[in-house]
C-alpha cells in the first residue's frame, strides 16, 4: 500500500526537485488516503501536482500506478514514453 504523497516525493527526489508542491488538485487528506499501486486495477485519484520546476501526474499500465512528471517550462529535457510497453 501506498499514496500519493510518497510517490509524488519519490518522484521529486528522483527528478532533483525540492519543491515545495505550490498547487496540487487534491487536497492534504486525499492525498494520504492509500491505495494498491500494484497490478490488477488503478487506485489512485486522479491528480495533477505543480512545483516550480516541474509538473506532476498519476501514471498506469496494467494497473500498476506510479507518478509521472514534465518540465514545467521548456527546456531540452526529453519525456520517455508513460505507461510502459
Amino acid at each position: 500500500m501506498t499514496n500519493w504523497m510518497n510517490l509524488i516525493e519519490q518522484e521529486m527526489d528522483d527528478r532533483g526537485d525540492k519543491g515545495p508542491i505550490i498547487h496540487n488538485s487534491l487536497t492534504d487528506n486525499e492525498m494520504l488516503v492509500e491505495f494498491n499501486d500494484g497490478y490488477g486495477g488503478s487506485e489512485g485519484i486522479p491528480f495533477t501536482a505543480w512545483t516550480d520546476a516541474r509538473v506532476y501526474f498519476p501514471v498506469v499500465y496494467d494497473g500498476s500506478e506510479w507518478v509521472g512528471s514534465a518540465p514545467r517550462n521548456p527546456n531540452n529535457e526529453e519525456t520517455p514514453h508513460i505507461g510502459g510497453q
